[in-house]
């Protein structure tokens, strides 16, 4: 099938003409997208009217082994009873909306932080695929920024320095920030993963910063030093030029690629309005297509 990409942004972001990928199975289709994401990052599908196991097996035939954990579920048992698949959400088991102080959606605010998916896990998260099931008539949109632009506009001082360091990723720590609390056991299960602050694409070899609001600290330095250069670096990556904001449609399925782009959520009022969305991510240690 022949795929075709429209640029949503300078740097990356596209969505891909019209496709059902509830059908889609062949290698080359497949390729083709798996190419489009080392190109532009960010892929969006728009009209994809996905049941939760039709969502499910397509992101096992893209790429392989998805992360049966996240960090959601330390807190807070799937409504779905499928910990592979992430609700996105602000309604509880019922389908009623979250109340304001309801500590599933205090967890779920940390969403609205830059973030990478899964870097606090080893192997980290690889892609993620968001699929729009409820869209509120309010503005609810996510934004991205692409981390290969953002690395490639920093100083040769700066990629120097850069060079070999590596950060300790914790979702405890991105959510303590917004004074979420954790109990012991919860804490205890959230140790957190060390990843490179510069990543290579082992296919394009395109470098790309690697960093989110779960990076408490660089390896070996003090740690005030090294969290406000992880804090200036993400101020450098989120400037205006180097996000795509993305306004949900339903049936919208946004595919992204981790290893280059940060993301968050951006605010609505969530007491009023329903929105609910159901994500995968594949886990980093499946490379099947590499």
């Amino acid at each position: 099938m022949a795929l075709t990409f429209r640029k949503l942004h300078p740097h990356f972001a596209a969505e891909v003409a019209a496709i059902d990928l509830r059908g889609v199975a062949d290698r080359g289709t497949l390729d083709g997208i798996r190419a489009g994401m080392d190109e532009h990052a960010v892929l969006v599908f728009r009209d994809q009217p996905f049941a939760d196991d039709e969502q499910l097996a397509f992101a096992k035939r893209f790429d392989g082994a998805l992360h049966m954990k996240t960090g959601a579920a330390v807190v807070q048992k799937s409504r779905f009873g499928n910990e592979a698949l992430t609700d996105i959400s602000n309604v509880d088991e019922s389908g009623e909306l979250l109340g304001a102080g309801d500590r599933r959606r205090m967890y779920s605010l940390g969403n609205r932080l830059w973030h990478t998916d899964a870097s606090f896990q080893d192997p980290p998260g690889r892609y993620s695929m968001l699929s729009a099931k409820v869209v509120p008539s309010v503005s609810a949109d996510t934004e991205f920024a692409d981390m290969r632009a953002a690395y490639d506009a920093l100083d040769a001082d700066m990629k120097e320095k850069l060079e070999g360091l590596r950060a300790h990723h914790s979702i405890a720590h991105s959510r303590k920030t917004l004074g979420f609390e954790f109990s012991a056991e919860e804490q205890d299960k959230l140790k957190g993963a060390v990843h490179p602050i510069v990543r290579t694409n082992p296919r394009t070899r395109r470098r790309s910063l690697y960093l989110a609001s779960h990076a408490s600290q660089i390896v070996g330095w003090p740690v005030p030093e090294g969290r406000l250069l992880l804090r200036d670096l993400i101020e450098h990556a989120t400037q205006p030029q180097f996000v795509y904001r993305h306004r949900w449609r339903v049936g919208d399925l946004v595919i992204w690629d981790n290893r280059a782009t940060m993301h968050r959520g951006r605010p609505f009022d969530d007491a009023r309005h329903r929105r609910e969305l159901r994500a995968f991510f594949i886990s980093g240690a499946t490379q099947n297509h590499i």
